[in-house]
């Protein structure tokens, strides 16, 4: 009855308990990947789903041609986490439904605000901004476009943590923004070098182009900083979040500075769904949960305890990432046979490059959970190469 878009794994999942999940079977499982790095609370957080169900039986939805309640609190806190936590960024906000939705934002609020003639995007070479067809386009992942050619045209993609290829592609008459996930996700968790971010900015700064940071994986605390663009004392122009927004609740928002928020006019975008009541219950409450955790600390600790685990497992050559998204580098590519593997052993992670698992289980996730995680990874590591489909 369903599209086959999705190659689904066997368990049938019934039911969510922080970094558990439990399948129709009454299996135990422990989520290491999170939603693609959505459920950061982990699943079923009682403040969560006591403040959806309460808006639930109050109000769900009523249109943005109407005043919403929440929508200008939860932007008001959107806006001081991008400044770091504590000072206002002073930027306004855009709610929609998922990631590629605010990555849609973006782009067309860079158009808009470059004006006539000036709207080519530079993207980098293995990023991930989404599937609808804009999207698609920005990604820089050719053999995923090309069942949907032509693809609109626009973006111009350039190798990654290449600043000499993102100069030489930024021609400031033509070009309104670069788009670039500051660590790159569906990439295989690729952090850039140091001096890379802040070089592109100062490119974007001369040439008169605006910088887009692509969060959705890996803002709200999942690499130790609210926003991974911290970690370089960096400020861009527009920020795309969504996946840890709502904790599970779908809903994405784009960010931008106040004046080139100023470039959209009423009429120029929408969403039906987008900042509904509901959606905003679930982020605000999602929110206060975080900064009450003090996720970022967590991430920063529980990863530099999974990122030490993971290093020291057989057949692993190193960890990339940041926080609590990781991944670790296998000495072949099999890592889907070792995701496999852990998944019967119980525990989910996937692969996310060829030799490459990823790892970004909830930021409340715990020391116990964490070695257990590793023990049955371990295991699937060495049953691999046994069998001689892992590395030996």
């Amino acid at each position: 009855m369903l599209m086959a878009t999705y190659s689904p794994a066997p368990p049938v999942f019934v039911r969510g308990r922080g970094t558990e999940l439990f399948d129709e079977d009454g299996h135990r499982y422990l989520d290491f990947i999170g939603g693609l790095a959505v459920t950061s609370l982990g699943h079923s957080h009682p403040s969560v789903a006591a403040a959806v169900g309460e808006q639930a039986a109050t109000l769900s939805h009523v249109s943005n041609l109407y005043r919403n309640a929440l929508a200008p609190e939860v932007a008001a806190t959107l806006d001081r986490l991008i400044g770091g936590g504590s000072t206002p960024a002073g930027g306004q906000v855009f709610f929609a439904n998922s990631g590629a939705e605010a990555n849609e934002c973006a782009i067309k609020l860079a158009r808009r605000w470059a004006g006539p003639g000036r709207y080519r995007v530079v993207t980098a070479l293995g990023s991930f901004h989404g599937r609808t067809l804009a999207t698609l386009a920005a990604t820089g992942q050719p053999e995923k476009h090309a069942p949907f050619q032509p693809v609109p045209e626009g973006f111009t993609h350039v190798p990654f943590d290449d600043l000499g290829a993102m100069e030489g592609a930024l021609d400031a008459a033509s070009c309104a923004a670069v788009l670039l996930e500051p660590i790159q996700g569906e990439g295989g968790v690729v952090v850039p070098s140091s001096d890379y971010l802040a070089g592109v900015r100062k490119l974007c700064d001369e040439r008169g182009v605006l910088l887009i940071a692509d969060e959705i994986q890996t803002g709200l605390g999942r690499t130790g900083r609210w926003f991974a663009f911290q970690a370089q004392d960096l400020q861009p122009d527009i920020v795309t979040m969504a996946k840890a927004l709502g904790n599970g609740m779908p809903v994405g928002a784009c960010w931008a500075r106040a004046e080139v928020a100023a470039a959209f006019g009423p009429g120029d975008h929408g969403s039906t769904f987008g900042g509904q009541p509901l959606a905003l219950s679930a982020v605000k409450a999602t929110l206060a949960v975080m900064e009450a955790e003090d996720v970022c600390g967590r991430a920063r600790r529980a990863g530099a305890r999974l990122a030490a685990g993971l290093g020291a497992l057989p057949g692993v050559l190193d960890v990339r990432g940041a926080g609590l998204l990781l991944a670790a580098r296998l000495s072949g590519d099999h890592a889907k046979d070792v995701a496999s593997r852990a998944l019967a052993g119980g525990l989910l992670v996937n692969a996310v490059q060829p030799d490459s698992v990823r790892v970004a289980p909830p930021l409340l996730v715990s020391d116990a959970e964490i070695d257990e995680a590793l023990a049955i990874l371990g295991r699937a590591l060495r049953e691999g190469a046994i069998s001689g489909d892992g590395a030996r």
